[in-house]
């Protein structure tokens, strides 16, 4: 496949971004899952938390995180992404959105896909990301890899996803985020 062939299934397959790069619904929380080619397969960057923080100490996750006022969640998505990883939001190329997921703590989470020619070299911010993950796309939309449990969570059952790969355990929203990916490009190659 192609580089125009690929870029051409992913769009075709995603939502496409709203006119003027505003997000249908209210987020406050953005997420970018960049995709690239390497070593001959698309590949999703994931990162790990840095072990020192208060919350999700190191858990897999996207770059991203709260929209500041005035701001699009397209534009924190890829500000959030560039303070994590060093990644130039002008080396990303949306591709679209999927929908918001509610995450257990409270958020509301944007996911948007952005494709990269390649991965550059990063510049991690230490004090939020301990390293990084690279995920063949395949591994992650994977059934037979996928997970899911129902655990009681703040008094509701809650259905959770988990996708182990290799030595790494990805759960919670980037789980979620992943699953609904799975399932959108499911149900539109039916």
């Amino acid at each position: 496949m192609t580089e125009s062939q690929a870029d051409l299934w992913l769009s075709r397959y995603l939502l496409q971004p709203p006119p003027n790069g505003k997000t249908a619904g209210t987020a406050n929380a953005a997420v970018l899952l960049p995709l690239f080619r390497h070593d001959g397969e698309w590949t999703l960057l994931m990162t790990r938390r840095a072990l020192h923080l208060r919350h999700h100490p190191g858990q897999l996750s996207f770059p991203g995180g709260r929209i500041e006022t005035g701001e699009s969640s397209a534009a924190a998505a890829l500000r959030e992404t560039f303070e994590e990883t060093g990644i130039a939001p002008t080396a990303v190329r949306l591709l679209g959105q999927l929908p918001a997921i509610n995450t257990s703590t409270g958020f509301i989470v944007q996911p948007w896909i952005g494709l990269l020619d390649q991965l550059p070299a990063l510049q991690l911010q230490p004090d939020e990301v301990d390293s990084v993950l690279l995920l063949p796309l395949h591994e992650a939309l994977s059934a037979r890899r996928r997970q899911t449990e129902i655990w009681p969570l703040r008094g509701k059952k809650q259905r959770l996803h988990f996708i182990p790969w290799q030595q790494h355990l990805i759960w919670g929203a980037s789980a979620e985020i992943l699953y609904q990916l799975a399932q959108q490009l499911a149900a539109t190659s039916r």
